[in-house]
């Protein structure tokens, strides 16, 4: 069964009287190579988590790779379909919200004993939340495709032009790789915007932080207002701008590389000394 097929997609769809919801970003994909590709992503033997399976089509492939799958899927209406579209022996469907999901819990009960890769086509409304979540899970490599504009900034060098909150905590949790683009014609309906496939393979921090809580507490507050210099977003948010003076004149939150943050927050950690 061709899961990137319009005229299987449309068949399926017809039998279960099933239609795409946007609220929940649900895109059909249509090119086969792509889930093929992210599929080849997780490492034989691995367990391969999935968010978000849809109709199976990347299921299907972790499925001949993984040695068991364990996909998780909100939409109760997709439970038939996939009972119908992805091998049974070696594949689990695991219905719940994943960011209410304990992820020890889950890999646990569903992928016991195997290293675990991360592979899914993320929701867009979603993607930073679930992201975030991965980065603090027990896997060892997410893969996944989200909107052109993240993957960029997933991927981006702290300190450059597209640094957010987010690209500090990719970095400080993972190495990223930006893996290859998927145009908005790959999908049925297509989206408005490009998407593109990353790759996080887990790591230890790079540099060393006193309070890493408190380091990411101060990288939300500078990021907050990001049109103000640093110093005066950290005092919009309560902090002493003066802990910050060793620091640039002027310098923005997204100009500031890791090793600058573990600085910063450790010179915050002897000011409250």
């Amino acid at each position: 069964m061709n899961l990137c097929d319009r005229a299987t997609i449309a068949r399926i769809c017809k039998k279960y009287g099933f239609q795409a919801s946007k609220g929940l970003g649900q895109n059909f994909l249509i090119d086969p190579a792509v889930p093929r590709r992210i599929a080849e992503t997780v490492p034989e033997g691995y367990g391969a988590l999935e968010i978000g399976p849809g109709l199976g089509c990347l299921t299907v492939e972790l499925a001949r790779r993984a040695a068991k799958v364990a996909a998780v899927e909100l939409d109760r209406a997709l439970l038939p379909v996939l009972a119908e579209t992805v091998p049974q022996q070696n594949v689990t469907v695991v219905h719940g919200d994943f960011m209410k999901l304990s992820v020890p819990e889950l890999l646990a009960e569903h992928l016991p004993g195997l290293p675990v890769a991360v592979a899914a086509n993320l929701p867009y409304y979603i993607t930073t939340p679930i992201v975030m979540k991965l980065l603090e899970s027990p896997v060892e490599q997410v893969t996944v495709m989200v909107q052109k504009e993240v993957a960029e900034r997933l991927c981006a060098p702290p300190g450059g032009d597209e640094s957010g909150a987010i690209t500090l905590a990719v970095a400080w949790r993972a190495k990223a790789e930006y893996l290859f683009e998927v145009p908005a014609a790959s999908f049925w309906p297509a989206p408005k915007v490009d998407s593109a496939v990353v790759k996080l393979t887990l790591r230890e921090p790079p540099v060393a932080v006193q309070d890493e809580a408190l380091m990411f507490r101060l990288v939300k507050a500078g990021f907050a207002q990001r049109r103000k210099t640093l110093t005066n977003a950290l005092k919009s948010a309560g902090y002493d701008p003066a802990t910050a003076a060793f620091l640039p004149a002027g310098i923005r939150a997204e100009r500031l590389t890791l090793a600058q943050w573990a600085a910063l927050a450790d010179a915050y950690c002897a000011a409250q000394a």
